[in-house]
């Protein structure tokens, strides 16, 4: 037989029974109003770089690599075929202008000078024998027309008696006729001994005027062994110090090898290397920035080398200062140089999430909840970016890597 049920029993029940619904519910409500939060992802503002959309001027720069130089720096070639015997100043040696470097042997050379000085004295033997046979022929020739002219005189003579002995019949024409033969053909032997005196002078003139130029070249050439033999002992031609030499003493260098090279470590340039793809915005006057030790110098191109070697182009900086205490000779630096300016854009700072031109996706803060948005750049220098669409200007943009984000459409900032 069922009993009645106490009261207090099933009060309690459906008080458990209510406060289980009551929980259930609010548990549901707590989950529809935070649950998309709990379902976002966020970031915290320690742990991002962001930059703000400001107006002002910008420039495009291209991205180089460089090598510190001394602006002026002297090569010191061997004079000629020689042998190291000393060498008298050590890499890193300050030196001043006049200092011997390298002392070589020169016992060849001095005698090849002396082979020469024996051929200019035979030369000029030559050409005292040559000025002694022409003096001979010259006496001989005009001795010979002295004769010559007395006997033309004395049968020019004897045929002006003929003619007036034949006039009076005292002699036949045959005699006469042989007469005047005589007279002509000694004329004409005079003429032939005058002729032979100016042919020996010219002859002779061109004999010693080839001695002259054969003793020229020898003396110049004497001149030119004695001035290497002056720079056998290679001397710097400024103040500098000495950035290499030849190492080994006893070595054999030819000559116009380089043995030794002193920089003027007062002032610098910078070469640069780049893609040839930029050879047609590159020219001589566009100014480029340097980076030294995290400090910026200002410098323009003085130069575009001509040659270009696996895709890959050289030009020279020319620093505004050349002497700035950053600057070290083989010191690697960045080099931008600028390629475009406009005097008023929307730009923004660069970093990772904006490597340059194009259209990009970035993370523009509103509130605390970052956007994804499309943006647009332009001109592009290695610090600023230009903004042609999607920012306004006090936009703040994320500008960290934000890849691992790049499904977001939107994250919260804390």
């Amino acid at each position: 037989m069922d009993r009645p049920v106490d009261p207090s029993y099933s009060r309690r029940r459906r008080m458990t029974r209510v406060g289980l619904a009551v929980l259930i519910g609010m548990a549901l409500l707590a989950t529809f109003a935070w649950g998309p939060a709990f379902l976002t992802p966020s970031v915290t503002r320690a742990r991002v770089r962001t930059a703000l959309a400001s107006a002002g001027p910008i420039e495009s720069t291209l991205t180089a690599s460089g090598t510190v130089v001394p602006e002026f720096e002297q090569v010191l070639a061997a004079p000629m075929n020689a042998r190291v015997l000393r060498i008298l100043k050590k890499p890193g040696d300050n030196v001043r202008k006049g200092d011997p470097i390298v002392e070589l042997d020169v016992s060849e050379s001095q005698s090849e000078v002396k082979t020469i000085d024996n051929r200019v004295s035979i030369k000029e033997n030559e050409q005292r024998q040559l000025q002694i046979t022409l003096e001979n022929t010259l006496n001989e020739l005009r001795s010979q027309v002295e004769i010559k002219k007395l006997e033309v005189q004395s049968l020019g003579l004897e045929a002006s008696q003929n003619r007036v002995l034949r006039r009076e019949n005292l002699i036949s024409d045959e005699q006469l006729r042989r007469s005047e033969v005589q007279w002509q053909r000694a004329q004409i032997e005079l003429k032939k001994l005058e002729e032979s005196i100016q042919s020996a002078e010219k002859s002779t003139r061109a004999q010693l005027a080839g001695c002259d130029i054969e003793m020229a070249i020898l003396r110049q050439e004497k001149q030119d062994k004695e001035r290497r033999l002056r720079l056998a002992t290679t001397q710097a031609d400024r103040d500098g110090v000495l950035t290499w030499v030849v190492q080994e003493v006893g070595s054999v260098v030819s000559q116009g090898t380089v043995i030794a090279r002193v920089a003027d470590l007062s002032s610098f340039r910078v070469e640069a290397t780049l893609s040839d793809v930029h050879a047609a915005q590159l020219m001589p006057g566009l100014p480029a920035r340097v980076l030294a030790n995290e400090k910026m110098l200002d410098g323009t191109i003085t130069s575009i080398l001509p040659t270009i070697k696996d895709g890959v182009m050289t030009i020279v900086i020319g620093l505004k200062d050349k002497a700035d205490p950053n600057l070290r000779s083989n010191l690697r630096v960045d080099v931008y140089v600028v390629s475009g300016h406009k005097d008023k854009a929307l730009k923004i700072k660069r970093g990772p999430a904006v490597p340059g031109e194009g259209t990009h996706d970035l993370f523009v803060i509103r509130g605390d909840v970052a956007v994804r948005t499309q943006v647009k750049i332009g001109l592009s220098s290695f610090e600023e970016a230009e903004v042609l669409s999607g920012l306004m200007e006090g936009d703040e943009v994320i500008v960290s890597d934000m890849s691992d984000y790049s499904s977001r459409k939107e994250i919260r900032v804390r």
